[in-house]
């Protein structure tokens, strides 16, 4: 049975009223009265009776409404604090980046990765193996002319497994997920999978599946009360996900030591042990395998789950808006004709690098962006937040800030082109977030998004199975830690 409507949750509840109070946690410490307001919690629950559990941002969106860019809620024991809007999102994560630059210890993430690797690590830890994954990322093609030749090669693998369906309904998530994992995998491990290896598949099946029960209501339920856990189903499949995740990651670094030349480093893991043996007789280093473990673990999930999401959006859009694939496809004709897209390209076509980030924009994969913690007591917007609070920066409310963008409801390219039709930054984009946490990845993510996106288009048009319109076409987020589209098929049309 899986505890996750009402009556059951109430009555989780109920049963363990006595595991919680037995922990000091249950007891709120005083908080001042300049503390960000919000909503009166309830004993035990917190606002937890007011959320919608698997869509949480549209509960915080709502609330932010009534009190403001700073407010506060609590789940369960945990006291949050909720920033929405650019300027409150900026002020924070920007201008004052290091008294946020810190991560909160959220139950379900300690289990799995120990404060290790590099998303959901805290302190030196956190500085060291950020400091290390963003050197090697570069060393192994991060923005260069590299990785951008790996891309548009695993493209042709992509191209033809589509060409196969022979522009009948198909699902594309899966394939979308290979080719997308494929450029970290190809980082970090040295080599790329086939599309039917039944490991790799393995693989992105396990990641999908944690992916999607990180962000279910009962995993949530777990975070405000660990004491759960033995009863919530959503929680031990994704325990026993993660070790065999780790599994692999263990054997094939194990196996990557056997050959290992310091000489001839092949990939991401090649440098970590490298690393490794260098600090050997360290005995306080951060080069450990538990430490390698979770960076991988951490570079393969968010390197494939983002950027693919992303782009599963950006078709379902082509197919809802037709007009816009058009505009998009006639560019490429005018701009690239039958030549194989490359990055230098989006310079000279503006239209398709506005629908690119209107994308990103619109589909909001990360609307609540990964939690934050404070590292020192902070004033902002004259509101007192002690040190170690842990803070929701609300990237719905950033990508779709009323006071940043014409229409934020709506898909348009017109948000980031100007009246003559030239590309426009906007400074309220912030899909990768922003700060001293920004994603790490971001520049691989930009690079494989143009150049798959408009490979596709050039190739293909993409339009719904037959018996279903465009206005059929549903564009509600499904529920998980990011939020990818609803279940569908598409067609794929070949291009002449």
């Amino acid at each position: 049975m899986e505890w996750t409507d009402p009556i059951s949750i109430f009555l989780l509840f109920v049963l363990t009223i006595l595991f919680i109070m037995k922990t000091e946690k249950f007891w709120n410490r005083s908080f001042r009265e300049d503390f960000p307001p919000g909503p009166k919690p309830l004993p035990i629950i917190g606002n937890l009776h007011i959320m919608d559990l698997k869509r949480p941002y549209r509960t915080m969106l709502e609330l932010s409404k009534k009190y403001g860019p700073v407010f506060s809620i609590q789940m369960g024991c945990q006291k949050m604090v909720v920033l929405s809007g650019y300027e409150m999102v900026k002020e924070a994560l920007v201008n004052q980046a290091d008294a946020f630059a810190e991560r909160p210890k959220i139950p379900v993430f300690e289990d799995t990765s120990k404060g290790y690797g590099v998303i959901f690590s805290h302190g030196n830890n956190w500085k060291v193996m950020r400091r290390f994954t963003l050197a090697t990322l570069r060393d192994f093609g991060m923005g260069k002319r590299a990785i951008e030749d790996q891309i548009v090669e695993e493209y042709g693998f992509l191209m033809k497994d589509i060409e196969s369906r022979e522009g009948k309904p198909f699902e594309i998530a899966t394939i979308m997920n290979a080719a997308v994992a494929n450029i970290i995998v190809s980082i970090l491990l040295g080599e790329r999978f086939d599309y039917k290896n039944p490991t790799f598949l393995r693989l992105l099946n396990l990641m999908s599946e944690n992916i999607r029960l990180a962000g279910s209501p009962s995993v949530t339920l777990y975070n405000m009360f660990p004491a759960l856990g033995f009863l919530l189903r959503n929680y031990k499949i994704l325990l026993h996900n993660t070790s065999e995740l780790h599994s692999f990651i263990r054997l094939t670094f194990i196996e990557r030591l056997k050959e290992l030349d310091k000489n001839d480093q092949r990939s991401f893991i090649d440098a970590f042990l490298v690393k490794q043996q260098e600090e050997k007789s360290n005995t306080n280093g951060y080069f450990h395998n538990a430490n390698l473990i979770s960076l991988v673990n951490n570079l393969f999930a968010a390197g494939m789950e983002t950027t693919s999401t992303t782009l599963r959006w950006g078709l379902l859009l082509m197919m809802k808006y037709p007009q816009i694939q058009s505009k998009v496809q006639e560019e490429i004709a005018r701009v690239i004709g039958s030549a194989q897209p490359r990055i230098e390209h989006r310079t000279q076509m503006p239209y398709t690098d506005a629908v690119v980030h209107e994308i990103q924009r619109f589909a909001n994969i990360l609307p609540m962006d990964l939690p934050h913690e404070t590292t020192e007591d902070v004033t902002l917007k004259g509101y007192f937040i002690p040190k170690g609070t842990y803070i929701i920066p609300l990237l719905a409310s950033v990508l779709r800030d009323e006071s940043q963008w014409k229409k934020p409801d709506t898909f348009s390219p017109e948000h980031f082109l100007d009246s003559k039709g030239k590309f426009v930054k906007k400074e309220a984009f912030m899909p990768f977030s922003a700060g001293r946490r920004i994603c790490a990845g971001e520049t691989l993510a930009k690079m494989e998004l143009f150049l798959f996106f408009t490979s596709l288009l050039q190739r293909f048009t993409f339009h719904p199975p037959p018996g279903v319109t465009s206005s059929d076409l549903d564009l509600t987020p499904a529920v998980g830690f990011t939020t990818p589209p609803m279940p569908h098929k598409i067609c794929a049309e070949p291009r002449s």
